[in-house]
Order: C-alpha cells, then structure tokens, then sequence
C-alpha cells in the first residue's frame, strides 16, 4: 500500500487550511462566547464556501457537488474540524441519504442542498431511542395519498437552520427470526408543516452555538410523494450514510487532536518553570509523546477506513474502530492538554478549555464508544454463530 498523499490532496489540505484560518478561526472565541452564529455570519460562510467549491464535497459530480473520494473527504473534514462545529457546519455537507430523492424530489430538495439553496437536517434520534434507534416511536400512518406522523424526535443537529427535516417513522411491523421489527419510513418534511414544531433543545456545554433541537409531530401530514426512498425502507436509505459518517467522525477527531497537540508543543516550548522550558521535564513532555503516537495511529487508522471505502471493502467494523479509536485519542489528548496547561488551561482567554468540552461529545453522537464496540465484537463473533 502507497501510504503517501498525492499532490492533489496536498493542495486540497492546503485549500481547507487557508480556508479555516481566514474564514472560520477569526470568529470562534465570539461564537463560543454568545452561544451563537449571526445569520449574517453563517450566510458569509456559505458564500464563501461556494466560492471555493468547497460546499457539497460529500456530494457526486452529477449532481453539481464535489464528487470527492471518501480520501478526500475524510482529509478536508479533518482540516475543517480544527475549529468549533458551529462554524464548520456552514461549508455544508448534505445528507448523503438525499441520492434516494426521485422524481420532482430532485429539483425541490436534492439539487437546491446541493447548489446552498436548502439545507437539511436528520431527524432520527429520539428520547427512548438513542443508541437503539430500531426503538423509535414516531409514527406514520397512511391516510389516502398522505401520512400522518404523530410522536417526537431530539438531539436534531442544526434543525433550527434547516428548510426541511428528513423524518424516521415507523410505518410497520414485520417477523424477523420469530421477533416483530418496526419497518421504518424516512419522510421530507417541510419547515413551516402544519403539525409540526421546532424548538431549541437543551444547552451543551460541547460547541457552543452548534445547537441541537427538538423536533414535535402532532398529527403532521406528509403527502406520500414526501416518502424518501420506498416505504419501510428507511434503514436502507439511513444505514450506508450513518457508517460513513463515523468514519468522518474519526477524521474530525483527528484534526481537533493535532490542534490541541500543536498548542501543547508551542506551551511546552516556551512555558518555564524551575528556570527551564517545562517541555524538558519528562513528566510533561512524556505527554507530548504519548499524544503524537496516538494521533499518528488514529490518523493512518481513519485515512486506511476511508481508503476501504472507496474499494468497497469496509465494513461496519472498520468503520466503528476508527470513530471508536480516534474519538478516544482525541479525548485523552485535550485531557492531557488540560493538564500541561495548568490552570491555565481552564480558563477562557485560551482555546484549550473550548477543544477540551468540545471533544467530550465525540463519544456520543454518531454511536457510543460502548455502541462501536458492540459493532466490532459482535462483527468479530459471526462466523462462529453458525457452528
């Protein structure tokens, strides 16, 4: 295997970085601070990320995104993952699930995502169905040409942005190995629907001004032709986009792990104590070792599972090791981080205290750590189920 970067993605990692610094960096002390991104500031983002057709990366070519490799995309999401979600979001990655749009669909919400006319939100997760998400209870039952959804979602990233919610329901039931399994639909639904509220969800501590919501459905109806994909299909359309997303977790986590190590480097450097540099005391500069080894291995673990992926040999496994591995370097890296700062390191004149709460969600979202671990071992036992 060629373990180095072509020239391209060289230059496609010097484009995003120059990108952060200039358009992003300078606002996420603000933003973090008010708990907010002003519309003006979010449509600034936009702008500009159209401008240098970074929008729509994720997105193939024949739909007017960037038709990037998954090698690509997992090496800009780590370069834009050095500054806070609440700003990075705007250089918009549509939901990938939105290939499922057929028919008028396309022109009324594929494209205008695409082009930074709409944005999307993924509304699946629910208060009794986080890590089991074949729980939810959101509801949709057919009435004439349309479904009526009843029930309610939340922890919905960005859903207080978005034009339209791409809304799991459960349509049905079906036998499966002797149990009933809920058949569930994903659905478009409009901002602004009759039976449907939005409203700001709790405060986290974790990217300040990246907002989650909660999301109401009170006899919400959805006209059929809204149904993304084919009726009880919903996982088909949902599964491939939620295992590449990890593997683009894993890439955020690497490059909010090298930013949190280069400020520790440059503290160690120049922070003296005793009358030297404390990066020459082995109890710190231990650390710094410690850090390096472990971004490098999750680094090479996220670029390889992105690799895979555009073979077409990754498995849910694969993909749940890198989210596994590098969200959890990264959590012992700001840790560390914290540490050889001292007190300073928890105050908000620096950036360490904001990486440090940032990347304690990154354990979370997209599956737990203990979620990927049942992913990996449960891949790991197959074989033998059936001996």
């Amino acid at each position: 295997m060629n373990f180095e970067l072509t020239h391209e993605h060289e230059m496609l990692i010097s484009t995003v970085q120059a990108f952060v610094e200039k358009e992003l960096l300078p606002y996420e002390a603000e933003v973090d601070a008010n708990d907010c991104v002003p519309p003006e500031l979010a449509q600034q983002i936009r702008d500009k990320a159209l401008a240098a057709g970074l929008y729509a990366f994720n997105m193939p070519e024949e739909v007017g995104g960037g038709g990037l490799d998954y090698l690509s995309q997992a090496l800009i999401e780590r370069e834009l993952s050095k500054v806070s979600w609440a700003l990075h979001v705007f250089v918009a990655r549509p939901s990938k699930i939105l290939m499922a749009c057929r028919d008028t669909q396309i022109q009324d919400y594929l494209l205008p995502c695409v082009r930074g006319e709409k944005i999307d939100c993924f509304a699946l997760t629910e208060p009794d169905a986080g890590s089991d998400a074949a729980g939810i209870k959101t509801k949709a039952v057919r009435d004439g040409d349309d479904f009526i959804i009843n029930g309610s979602k939340h922890f919905i990233s960005h859903a207080g942005h978005a034009d339209f919610a791409i809304v799991f329901a459960v349509t049905g039931t079906s036998e499966q190995n002797g149990r009933q399994r809920n058949e569930v639909t994903a659905f478009l639904v409009d901002k602004g629907t009759e039976g449907m509220v939005i409203q700001r969800g709790p405060k986290c501590v974790s990217n300040r001004g990246y907002h989650t919501n909660e999301l109401f459905f009170d006899d919400c109806r959805v006209p059929a032709a809204n149904v993304l994909g084919e009726i009880g299909k919903g996982w088909i359309v949902a599964n491939e986009w939620l295992t590449a997303g990890r593997v683009m977790v894993a890439a955020n986590c690497v490059g909010q792990a090298q930013r949190a190590m280069d400020f520790s480097v440059e503290w160690c450097a120049n922070r003296s104590q005793f009358g030297k540099p404390i990066g020459k005391y082995q109890g710190v500069s231990f650390k710094l070792a410690d850090m390096a080894t472990g971004i490098k291995a999750a680094d090479l673990l996220t670029l390889n599972t992105a690799w895979q992926m555009d073979k077409g040999t990754m498995s849910d496994g694969d993909a749940g090791m890198a989210k596994l591995f590098a969200s959890e370097v990264l959590a012992k890296t700001t840790d560390d981080a914290v540490q050889i700062f001292g007190g300073m390191g928890l105050m908000d004149e620096l950036p360490i205290e904001r990486m440090w709460r940032n990347a304690r969600i990154e354990r979370i979202w997209e599956g737990t750590s203990e979620i990927q671990r049942h992913i990996i071992s449960r891949e790991l036992l197959r074989p033998f189920e059936a001996q």
